[in-house]
């Protein structure tokens, strides 16, 4: 430790040096002084002492000294008024830097001599009658020769107790939000307010750019003093202060100059260097402006504990501050996941006898940044946090004003900058000065008389003092970011916290008990109690079964004309599964699956199941690369399909059986009931979701989460065999699943559609309605493209998949159940569930599932306690087994459960599972899913979501692992680096960037982009390819030598996707097709032979588009043209060839003559429409 940052830890430790007779004296506050200390003193007296001589030879230096200066020069202002001024100007605040000193005095008053008494005071000190000017736009203080206070007396004596209190506090309330005119009015204002004959409030408010904490207490010091010798008619006894605040201003700026200036910056810079922003969790959003609405709530340390923080300080050699602040430091990380933690520090910076004196802004923030990485015990934490005290105190007269300026943060109108939260250890007159006026009782009185309600100007502030044997506290707090009970629950954490750190010092601080022991109670027991009965002898294929003795003749399943009911499905799938098993399937036997939508993909999964083996759904739309590796990877030794897609498939050693040319054949076996060996242990299905190798990665799902998950829908949905249920998933996506168990599982009917049908819009919605569907899951972004029918047999809503908006809830929730459902397909489908109101703003993913367990947990695996973010881990009966072929990540995602489901016993925590064996012959109670999801617990014990840990993102409610398609865009032979990132456009959709530095260092070469679009075509489903590229020479990159996400820039409006040459539209239709593609898509110009899916569009876009084809067209206009013809020239054919074909058909038509007259083209009834719109 260097002498002057030893020099600075005494001076902050309130311990005075100096030089007697060429010896070292020094005075320190008692119990500061340890044995340890002393003896550092004693070693060090020699540098101490030559440092004290250098010190005081500068100090009489009259360059470096605070000498007077004339009061005919401009004035400047010091830095911290400075930035204040600023603040005050661009209108930030009303009233957040008033300084309220609310005074209650019982007893005789003399008011004139209290009048006088104020006014001396004023006189006094220069900065209480000085307001402030510019000066060719550089502020100046102005100082005004004289100001007499008007100490204004309201009488409310002849109000009762209860007016009077209601009175006062209104009108306290109206003097704090009173805004000073810096540049008019001088920076004190002053009331007394009557309350009876012996009792009176006074209330003097002072601006923070005349005044600080310090000052607050020299202000009643001196009020004490003057006033007493005015009652006694004598002079005051009041020496005459050697400087005055404007001589401090001058002095301050000439003195941080040079060498004294860039010595203190070159550390600030060095140690802030990509200092990170605190993301503490707040129960309200931040709104765009910093607002100043603050509380406070008290803390109280007992005195045994108090005790044991004293002893462990003098241990350690450290101080009450450093260690106080320690555990501050750890508390913030365990609430915010961050490992590196900055908080500013108050500091009085009076470490000149000349200025103690005086009343002025001269406190001064310092900055602590700590790194806790490496979790270390709370030893090395205290080493870490007085290591960066001492250096801080060694740097601390740069001012925080000053510090900002030459710094440049990212700066924001909604909080401070470098830091928001701050932690100071007072002396307790600071917090609550005290002092005596002759014949009067004096005790401060905001709190009596306006409660916890205060001015606040960060996100939270921790101060503590000790007071006797206890250490005391306020944690003041912005309303509008945070709840009471949250401050009220992170000062319990505190407390928990400084207990376990003074007991356990070489105890990992990521170990420490965070919350009590009720806490962990709720949050581990009973919000995880959801055991439950459901049939767990049984698979799902035998549920199905149950339904069709029960309902035989109910309609099981209905496709365009085609309707089967419970017992003509059971008996196909019967015969199929009897045709499986002579062609060698068992249980753990993998079948794939690749068939359109229709029945036979029903009956081909329920053949799987009956025969004991396990589906693989293939999708006939994805690359054949994709396709190939999924085979490989599977090794399905027979596949399930159909004639017309053979030639999609790519080589493969399966045997094939195709459900409608080899159906004459199965339609021999026996329609009796199937015989297998297949338990609720064996496996369902295998679904490939992304992958972030750049390979997907099949999940294995087991008979017994299906089975919970058909009583979770019954019970939750009422289903039954009334209920028509849609089935709008793609097969090769797990909610298809959930929407055939949700049917064929309670005897209600399945509804399936074509592509087309179940568009979103209003096709589908209207196909709602004839078909009187009951129960749909869908998508968030699906539902918002349907408008807004009635749809009154509609009677339950799932959406899952992506983030709900609130506007969604606030319409398709009235008169219905709307049910917000969450979960990865390791966990069968779903995992939590919350069903929403109409009013829900921010709706929640809900609680955990029947036999289900989510565990909200830090990256050591500690439970966070409410509100705040952690991992969301999964356990339930519903586990998938882990991945296929990939025990590697199985044993990575899949984790032994670290807590015992039973009753958390007092003085203990939950217990910790000891596993043995095998990963997958452990039941899967004693494992837990790692989401990578993070989440946190709300008071009420629901769920929120809060996004993703790592790079998977969900587009359109697909989960795609970002990594995945970084790592196909690499293998381009051409590329040297690349990033993928997922943002927001304009209307808040996520799409999709990829950012590409080639090899060759131009980015002049377009061609280059749909080189690349097409090879990720060959290799990536749709929803995969990134809606627009981008070429940079090289990535913008952070300090340290990372990709800075954050600078990488917008695509162009124009996206980069545009790679074919432009032709502008030149036809009315064109240019018509034109103006809406521009306006759905957010670009500027589209020519018309742009390719609609290539420059970002995508099948909700394709949505929008087709509104606005039906809003200016009569007849009908498919959905499927669209995605046919994907460009204007090809699409406006289409639209010219439909008015040839209707005008043909009127004049085949033997009424052709009779209508001719009443015969509109497809323009004029556009033009009609357009018109009738304008009339409404």
């Amino acid at each position: 430790m260097k002498t002057v940052e030893f020099v600075s830890y005494l001076q902050n430790l309130g311990v005075k040096l100096w030089i007697d007779k060429d010896k070292l004296s020094y005075r320190s506050p008692k119990g500061v002084m340890t044995a340890q200390l002393k003896r550092d003193l004693v070693e060090r007296k020699t540098e101490i002492l030559e440092f004290l001589r250098e010190a005081q030879t500068i100090q009489e230096s009259v360059a470096t000294s605070i000498q007077p200066i004339s009061r005919e020069q401009a004035i400047p202002l010091s830095f911290a008024q400075q930035r204040l001024w600023f603040i005050e100007k661009m209108a930030l605040s009303s009233n957040a830097y008033n300084m309220p000193l609310t005074l209650n005095l019982v007893g005789k008053l003399d008011y004139v001599a209290l009048e006088k008494s104020l006014n001396q005071i004023i006189a006094r000190h220069e900065t209480l009658r000085t307001t402030f000017s510019e000066i060719n736009g550089t502020p100046v203080q102005v100082i005004q020769p004289s100001f007499e206070l008007e100490l204004p007396k309201k009488d409310l004596s002849g109000l009762t107790l209860s007016e009077q209190t209601t009175k006062l506090q209104q009108l306290l309330q109206q003097e704090n939000e009173q805004r000073f005119n810096l540049e008019v009015d001088p920076p004190i204002r002053a009331q007394l307010f009557k309350l009876g004959t012996t009792e009176h409030i006074l209330q003097i408010t002072l601006h923070h750019i005349a005044s600080d904490g310090w000052s607050v207490t020299v202000l009643p010091k001196e009020l004490s003093a003057i006033y007493t010798a005015t009652l006694q008619e004598e002079p005051s006894p009041l020496p005459e202060l050697p400087i005055q605040y404007a001589d401090f201003a001058v002095w301050q700026r000439n003195y941080l100059q040079g060498e004294t200036l860039s010595s203190q910056l070159n550390y600030w810079k060095q140690k802030l260097l990509d200092l990170p922003k605190l993301q503490l969790p707040t129960d309200h959003p931040r709104p765009a402006v910093q607002t100043f609405n603050g509380a406070g709530i008290p803390i109280k340390i007992p005195a045994t504990l108090t005790s044991k923080v004293k002893q462990l300080t003098q241990k350690q050699g450290t101080t009450l501050f450093m260690t106080l602040l320690a555990v501050f430091k750890v508390l913030l990380s365990r609430y915010s996941g961050q490992e590196s933690i900055a908080v500013g520090t108050p500091i009085a910076n009076r470490n000149r006898s000349e200025i103690e004196g005086l009343i002025g802004f001269f406190v001064n923030s310092l900055v602590m940044y700590t790194d806790l990485g490496g979790d270390p015990s709370f030893t090395e934490v205290l080493n870490r946090v007085k290591q960066t005290a001492l250096e801080a105190y060694g740097h601390q007269d740069i001012p925080f004003e000053k510090l900002v300026e030459e710094l440049q943060p990212e700066r924001s109108l909604s909080q401070n900058p470098l830091f928001q939260v701050v932690f100071a250890v007072q002396e307790s007159e600071h917090m609550k000065p005290s002092f005596r006026l002759p014949n009067l009782e004096v005790e401060l009185g905001w709190e009596r008389w306006m409660g916890d309600q205060m001015t606040v100007r960060m996100d939270l502030e921790l101060h503590l003092w000790l007071e006797g044997e206890e250490i005391k506290g306020l944690c003041a707090y912005n309303r509008d970011l945070f709840s009471a009970e949250t401050i009220s629950r992170m000062l319990s954490h505190y407390e928990n916290l400084l207990s376990a750190a003074v007991e356990t010092t070489e105890r990992p601080v990521s170990q420490l008990p965070l919350m009590t022991e009720p806490e962990l109670e709720q949050i581990l027991v009973e919000w995880n109690n959801t055991k439950t009965d459901y049939p767990n002898d049984k698979c799902i294929h035998q549920l199905f079964e149950q339904q069709v003795e029960n309902n035989p003749n109910s309609i099981a399943v209905v496709f365009e004309q085609q309707k089967l009911t419970y017992s003509q499905l059971n008996s196909k799938a019967n015969q199929l599964a009897h045709y499986l098993q002579k062609l060698g399937v068992v249980p753990e036997t993998l079948v794939g699956i690749c068939v359109e939508r229709s029945v036979e993909m029903v009956v081909g999964l329920l053949a799987i199941l009956k025969a004991g083996g396990a589906y693989l759904p293939l999708d006939p739309a994805y690359p054949q690369e994709r396709l190939e590796y999924m085979f490989a990877d599977s090794q399905v030794s027979v596949l399930l399909t159909q004639q017309q897609l053979l030639a999609q498939l790519p080589q493969h050693q399966a045997k094939v059986v195709f459900l409608d040319r080899d159906w004459e054949k199965i339609a021999t076996e026996t329609p009796e009931k199937v015989e297998s060996e297949v338990s609720p242990q064996n496996l369902a299905y295998v679904i490939y979701t992304s992958g972030s190798t750049g390979k997907p990665k099949g999940v294995l799902v087991e008979h017994k989460g299906l089975c919970n998950l058909v009583t979770v829908q019954m019970q939750g949905f009422q289903v039954n065999s009334n209920s028509r249920v849609l089935q709008f998933a793609s097969l090769s996506f797990d909610a298809s699943i959930w929407e055939i168990v949700m049917a064929l599982g309670s005897g209600a009917s399945l509804y399936m559609g074509s592509r087309d049908i179940l568009m979103p819009g209003a096709g589908l919605s209207q196909w709602l309605q004839e078909k009187k569907i009951t129960h749909i899951t869908i998508p968030p972004s699906a539902l918002a493209a349907m408008p807004k029918d009635e749809l009154p047999t509609l009677k339950t809503i799932v959406v899952a998949g992506e983030a709900c908006p609130p506007e969604l809830i606030s319409h398709w929730a009235k008169g219905r159940q709307f049910v917000n459902a969450y979960g990865p397909t390791e966990s069968t489908v779903c995992a939590t569930m919350a069903e929403c109101s109409p009013e829900c703003y921010v709706p929640p993913i809900g609680r955990p599932i029947s036999n289900t367990q989510i565990y909200i947990l830090d990256r050591n695996l500690q439970p966070v306690p409410i509100g705040v973010p952690g991992e969301i881990y999964i356990g339930s009966v519903g586990l998938a087994r882990g991945y296929l072929n990939r025990e590697d990540l199985t044993n990575q995602k899949f984790i032994p459960n670290p807590f015992d489901n039973s009753k958390v016993k007092s003085g203990a925590t939950p217990r910790r599972r000891k596993t043995q064996g095998n990963a997958h012959q452990e039941s899967q109670k004693s494992k837990l899913y790692k989401t990578g999801d993070l989440g946190r617990y709300l008071a009420d014990g629901n769920i929120e979501f809060i996004g993703r840990i790592d790079q998977q993102v969900k587009i359109r409610g697909f989960r795609i692992e970002i990594g995945e398609i970084e790592a196909l865009v690499s293998q381009y032979p051409d590329i040297k680096e690349n990033v993928v990132i997922a943002q927001s456009d304009p209307a808040g959709d996520k799409r999709l960037v990829v950012y590409i530095v080639p090899k060759q260092e131009s980015t002049q070469d377009t061609s280059l982009i749909p080189q690349i679009r097409q090879f990720l075509k060959q290799k990536l489903p749709e929803y995969m390819i990134p809606a627009a590229f981008v070429l940079l020479d090289a990535f913008p990159l952070t300090p340290n030598g990372k990709i800075d996400r954050r600078a990488l820039p917008v695509p162009d409006t124009v996206p980069s996707g545009l790679s074919t040459a432009y032709v502008m539209p030149q036809t009315e239709t064109e240019q018509l097709l034109a103006k809406i593609w521009q306006e759905v898509l957010q670009i500027e110009k589209m020519g018309i032979y742009d390719n609609f899916f290539e420059i970002g569009g995508h099948s909700l876009l394709i949505i929008k588009v087709h509104t606005k084809l039906q809003e200016l067209y009569a007849q009908d206009i498919s959905i499927i043209k669209l995605f046919q013809y994907p460009n204007i020239s090809e699409f406006s054919k289409y639209l010219i060839d439909l008015e040839r074909e209707k005008e043909t058909d009127y004049l085949t038509t033997g009424q052709a003559k009779a209508r001719s007259d009443r015969k509109t083209s497809i323009k004029q009834q556009r033009l009609q429409r357009q018109k009738n719109r304008r009339n409404k």
